[in-house]
């Protein structure tokens, strides 16, 4: 596989020093470069492009922000954000701006390092099996993703109490580059979908709920962490809580959600695989599985339980997903789907959850 050559923008020297040798030790890396602050990293970039970039968030001069702004204007690149600004509003500002993923910065005397070398190994993993196609085609233009600033926010339609109950449920499997992925899904939903959403998304504790709030503003539907016990309402979506697992279950009024620890043995958490194996024995064929971007595996076994009760499969296309890993797993279980580009799944929900004519 192709070595990288990697560049780390940081305004601390101890940082520069200590992400860049751990990168330099790693068998996919060729070359490391180091930059203080984004101006100098702009200029390094247009005069030898980088493989990838490990980022910080906080500098002078041209910070993070900025720095993805023009980066994704002119050189859409992989960028992995390390940052010691932990914020969850900021985080989700970089993913949204072109990131694909995020890191925490170690601190203090004790800094977990190693655990920060097995991260980036992972996330370099990740960047080689990127596609380019992808990255360029949800960057290029200075996406935007800030709905209620830009005017775009329709406002949210309150599902009735005669028809709160969806005819259908869309569970959605996510892993890296997800949450840019689900933000272009939930821009394109249209405004009658007779369903519910629970969503899966590999993401640490801490994040999800502020992930929910920043879904809530893209769109139509009413986004939240999901609760335990919870039933699920036509027009809203459900987020399940990072560091946890999520469950569809029977109830007296309809399907309703259970938020479990993971299995101990879990390979992801949460588990696409366990949520759409639950949606297949509760639901049947009024289950719609949808698997976006991400490295793995996870969702795989679970959308042949979906196909095998008649429920519908969805994926996005290997070709222009960010990455391909978890699309391409579920279209090699066999099982029978359709792959759509991200923009054009919005149209295709809203065909399969079309209420019927005697009920419009």
């Amino acid at each position: 596989m192709k070595k990288l050559h990697a560049l780390v923008v940081d305004d601390s020297a101890l940082n520069r020093r200590t992400i860049a040798a751990i990168l330099s030790d790693m068998e996919g890396i060729s070359h490391v470069d180091v930059a203080r602050d984004g101006a100098e990293a702009l200029r390094l970039v247009e005069a030898k492009p980088p493989d990838f970039i490990a980022l910080d968030l906080e500098m002078p001069r041209l910070d993070g922000f900025e720095f993805l702004h023009l980066l994704m204007d002119r050189h859409p690149l992989p960028v992995v954000v390390i940052s010691a600004h932990y914020g969850k509003e900021s985080i989700f500002r970089a993913l949204e701006l072109g990131a694909i993923d995020f890191l925490p910065k170690p601190h203090g005397e004790e800094a977990p390092l190693e655990r920060l070398r097995q991260q980036l190994e992972e996330k370099v993993r990740v960047v080689q099996q990127l596609s380019p196609l992808a990255l360029r085609r949800t960057t290029v233009g200075g996406l935007d993703l800030n709905l209620e600033r830009n005017g775009l926010r329709r406002a949210h339609r309150e599902p009735s109490v005669i028809r709160r109950v969806p005819s259908k449920v869309i569970v959605i499997g996510a892993s890296t580059a997800g949450p840019r992925a689900l933000v272009t899904l939930f821009r394109h939903l249209h405004d009658d979908l007779d369903a519910a959403i629970v969503i899966a998304q590999h993401m640490p504790p801490r994040f999800t709920y502020t992930f929910a709030q920043r879904l809530d503003k893209t769109g139509v539907m009413k986004v939240s962490e999901a609760k335990q016990y919870e039933r699920l309402g036509r027009g809203h979506a459900y987020v399940c809580p990072g560091g946890r697992c999520i469950e569809i279950v029977p109830s007296d009024r309809g399907p309703a959600l259970r938020v479990v620890p993971p299995d101990p043995r879990a390979r992801y958490v949460p588990s696409v695989d366990q949520l759409f194996e639950s949606a297949a024995r509760v639901l049947g064929d009024k289950a719609i599985a949808v698997v976006l971007t991400g490295m793995g595996d996870d969702g795989a076994l679970g959308v042949c339980q979906i196909a095998k009760r008649n429920g519908q499969v969805l994926i996005e296309a290997p070709e222009t997903a960010v990455v391909s890993g978890m699309p391409l797993a579920a279209r090699r279980s066999g099982v029978n789907h359709r792959a759509l580009g991200i923009w054009g799944l919005g149209d295709t929900l809203a065909d399969l959850t079309r209420p019927a004519e005697d009920e419009a």
